[in-house]
C-alpha cells in the first residue's frame, strides 16, 4: 500500500447518525457524490493535522477527538490511486449549523440506518465502499477518544 494521501472524518452526532455533504456538481473528482469531511494531506502535515484542518474549512467546527479508525483504503479516480484513513471523530461546534465551504458543497444530511443508501445517490461507478464505510461507523456502539497529538491541542486556557 502507499502512504496515505487523504483522511476522512466520520463526525457522529447525540443520535448517533454520521455528517456528509454532497459534492458540488463542478468538482473535478466525484462531483455530485455524498462524501464524508476530509481531504488531501497536504505537504508536511501529519494525518491528524490534515483532519483538524479539513474539518475547519469544511464545516467550522473544531476537532476536539480522534476516535477510532474506521478504515484504510485506496480509491483510484482517473488513473490516481489515492490511500485514505478515514477516523471517528468528536468535534466542537454547533452541529445544527455547518459551515459548507462554498464551492465544494452544496447539501449536508445527517445519515443513519434508515438513509444510507443517500450515500450511493449520484455515483455512476456503483462502488460501495464509502456507504460500507459510514455503515460501520454507525455500527460503533462508542468510541474511546485518543487524546489529540501535542501540535493540535489547545491550550485550555483559551477556552
Amino acid at each position: 500500500m502507499c502512504e496515505p494521501t487523504c483522511v476522512g472524518a466520520l463526525i457522529r452526532n447525540d443520535r448517533g447518525r454520521v455528517f456528509v455533504q454532497r459534492r458540488s456538481v463542478t468538482r473535478r473528482v466525484l462531483p455530485g457524490i455524498w462524501d464524508i469531511v476530509g481531504g488531501h494531506i497536504e505537504a508536511g502535515e501529519i494525518p491528524e493535522e490534515a483532519l483538524a484542518r479539513e474539518i475547519k474549512e469544511e464545516t467550522g467546527w473544531e476537532l476536539h477527538h480522534i476516535g477510532a479508525q474506521i478504515a484504510d483504503w485506496e480509491w483510484e479516480h482517473d488513473g490516481v490511486v489515492r490511500r485514505e484513513l478515514d477516523y471517528l471523530v468528536a468535534v466542537r461546534g454547533d452541529l445544527a449549523a455547518p459551515r459548507l465551504e462554498e464551492g465544494k458543497h452544496d447539501a449536508y444530511a445527517w445519515v443513519g440506518p434508515d438513509n444510507l443508501d443517500l450515500m450511493m445517490e449520484g455515483r455512476t461507478d456503483g462502488d460501495g465502499r464509502l456507504r460500507d464505510i459510514v455503515a460501520s461507523a454507525l455500527q460503533l456502539d462508542t468510541h474511546r477518544p485518543a487524546p489529540l497529538p501535542t501540535c493540535l491541542q489547545q491550550d485550555e486556557r483559551e477556552e
